[in-house]
């Protein structure tokens, strides 16, 4: 529930944040209680909003998440712990860029397994071809532990909306909740088509770069001028209330 002291900028982006931690638990893009969204404050330079550490995706709440700083550490009063480890990742991108208010860290099968891939993503198919030329890789360095990882971490993302973290999972970023989850719903996508496509040990028909380049035309237009974005954002609102989730609390 939004307290006399939470601005109403700070509330919305609960209630987003929430959202998206049921929509990821809808889609199965958890990792029990490991990984992690998080969301800039709106107007409070340095603070963050994640997850309660211990509790599964499918219970968070906007009430429940947990105003952190840079570092990892609490800034409000709430019981819940944090788990300053799994922010390492997050902290670097969100401290080298404005625009990368939201980011999403998984460990799916499907995008674990094609991190483990020396090609990566492959430009096999129309979803996948949205991120041709805007992922990047980051390869493994170990449990993400290390402070210095993390200039590291933002060289390797550079400016693209998404970064494969090698033989360990997906990661994306946006300017607004919508973007951000959006990104991973079709990374995710990909992910899973490739690895089906690879499956059948069949010859795979690749694409030219000229077909690549013209898609990716293509999918800016659609998301960015035509407001395809916001539409599929009130669509994944809607299923959340009619699942009944209690993700405003």
């Amino acid at each position: 529930m939004q307290t006399s002291t939470m601005s109403d900028a700070e509330w919305q982006a609960r209630l987003d944040l929430a959202a998206c931690y049921r929509l990821a638990a809808h889609y199965r893009m958890t990792d029990l209680i490991y990984t992690h969204i998080t969301a800039r404050v709106p107007d409070e330079e340095g603070h963050f909003l994640i997850n309660p550490y211990g509790w599964r995706w499918e219970e968070i709440t906007a009430s429940s998440l947990v105003k952190i700083d840079v570092n990892g550490q609490k800034v409000d009063d709430s019981a819940a712990r944090v788990n300053p480890a799994g922010f390492t990742i997050h902290s670097a991108i969100h401290a080298a860029s404005h625009s990368a208010s939201w980011i999403m860290h998984t460990h799916t099968r499907a995008g674990v397994a094609v991190s483990s891939l020396e090609e990566g993503l492959l430009p096999l198919n129309q979803i996948a071809l949205q991120f041709h030329g805007r992922v990047s890789y980051h390869d493994y360095e170990g449990i993400a532990l290390d402070l210095d990882e993390r200039e590291r971490i933002v060289a390797s993302l550079g400016d693209n909306p998404a970064l494969i973290l090698r033989n360990h999972g997906l990661l994306t970023t946006g300017a607004s909740a919508a973007e951000m989850f959006n990104n991973m719903f079709y990374l995710e996508r990909s992910c899973e088509i490739q690895v089906a496509t690879l499956s059948m040990g069949q010859p795979v028909r690749r694409l030219s770069p000229e077909i690549c380049e013209h898609v990716v035309g293509q999918y800016d237009m659609a998301i960015h001028e035509e407001g395809d974005l916001a539409l599929e954002w009130e669509s994944h609102l809607r299923l959340l209330e009619s699942l009944g989730c209690d993700y405003r609390c």
